[in-house]
């Protein structure tokens, strides 16, 4: 019998394969289609809590034959087979000897293997969405959050009753772990960002993978707090590696590539906000709806304010250290006061509002929305950055999309 650092302690209260997922993979996926790699090994771990290691073994025998580069599925495999022969004490339980030789990947892989399961054993609560999500307008079809603390990747459809969630995957950060802070820290930032394009897989090295998607890092925020850096992707793995430690990238966010393949298909570029935190706090949808109240009524304060046309009124909700693309608040106002002249007293409209909140030593919001002065058929497409300073929101940056 295998021992109970991998028969019991590893696979105790565990969903089935089947249940481990948010969509159940269907029947006619292709073997290394998105997550059914990891719910195949799931299924084994299990077999194995129920005893039942003939079954186990040759669901595992089958998982690498399809997937030989799966290193995980690899040791499980190593484990069955020794199981035959003599009890076994842990996962990756190999001669002492042999353990010597690589300690570092043996105790990666260990790790790889207690984040999957935690991860899938501590499901979000049903329905529940992440803290940082107040408000998503529908031109965000979807949204993605990470959760570094469990390596794993939560996928969103923005539906017109709100976010749901669709998959979550396996991923890995920084080698270093998270909070990037200078160029080549090999952290991965903190905060919320967006996808900016997405890198045809042609252009790229094999060590990306299937494509990459570059997300805004560093953010308006980051910029603030002198923060330094570039190249932040969500982006795959090397041709001949599954999957990475929870901790092995240069402070990217790297998934398996069959999970890569199926984010680059469903998400668009520059809508699709990517939250990334320590550990993501879930919460009811009305309990943010509710949060992000008193923001909300700031934003139709500045709104009602810009209606009026009394700059010194409007300039009172922007902060004395404001910046828009490089340029001071003095530097700004003639542009402020451009856009007044255009609009003439007419009543601002605000369309397609996201706000995405950002809480650590400050609280901050990010804010995208369509600006349009009623009678007008077009207007500005802006984002702002507003930080909460006492009672009050100010706003410190705005720039047009």
């Amino acid at each position: 019998m295998l021992g109970m650092g991998l028969a019991h302690a590893a696979t105790k209260n565990l969903p089935t394969a089947k249940a481990s997922r948010a969509t159940a993979p269907a029947p006619v996926a292709p073997k290394d289609a998105d997550g059914v790699a990891e719910a195949r090994l799931i299924e084994i771990y299990t077999l194995i809590g129920k005893a039942q290691n003939r079954q186990a073994l040759v669901k595992a025998t089958s998982l690498v034959q399809d997937l030989p580069h799966f290193q995980l599925a690899q040791l499980v495999y190593g484990d069955l087979l020794t199981a035959q022969t003599r009890p076994i004490r842990t996962l990756g339980d190999m001669p002492d000897d042999l353990a010597r030789r690589a300690p570092s990947v043996l105790n990666e892989l260990r790790e790889e293997s207690h984040r999957r399961i935690k991860a899938l054993r501590e499901r979000p609560p049903a329905g529940a969405i992440p803290s940082q999500f107040l408000a998503l307008s529908q031109r965000s079809r979807h949204a993605i959050a990470v959760d570094a603390s469990r390596s794993r990747l939560y996928l969103f459809e923005n539906t017109a009753s709100g976010l749901n969630l669709v998959s979550d995957y396996y991923i890995s950060v920084g080698k270093a772990g998270i909070s990037k802070v200078t160029e080549g820290d090999q952290r991965t930032p903190l905060g919320v960002y967006y996808i900016t394009s997405n890198l045809d897989r042609k252009s790229l090295k094999d060590f990306y993978g299937s494509g990459a998607l570059p997300i805004n890092y560093p953010n308006i925020l980051d910029t603030r707090r002198g923060k330094t850096g570039s190249g932040i992707w969500l982006h795959g793995t090397p041709p001949n590696q599954f999957s990475r430690p929870p901790q092995a990238t240069d402070g990217c966010v790297v998934l398996a590539n069959p999970d890569l393949d199926h984010i680059i298909r469903t998400v668009e570029v520059q809508t699709t906000p990517v939250v990334i935190a320590n550990q993501l706090q879930w919460v009811a949808p009305h309990s943010a709806r509710s949060d992000g109240k008193s923001f909300e009524d700031a934003l139709m304060a500045w709104r009602n304010a810009k209606t009026s046309g009394n700059l010194d009124h409007i300039l009172s909700y922007y902060t004395p250290d404001f910046t828009s693309n490089g340029k001071t608040l003095a530097q700004w106002t003639p542009t402020l006061k451009t856009e007044l002249s255009k609009v003439q007293g007419r009543t601002i409209q605000l369309k397609d509002v996201s706000y995405l909140r950002w809480t650590d030593s400050t609280d901050t919001m990010v804010v995208t929305f369509g600006e349009v002065a009623e009678g007008f058929r077009t207007g500005w497409t802006k984002r702002q950055y507003w930080m909460r300073q006492g009672n009050q929101w100010k706003i410190f940056f705005e720039g047009t999309m």
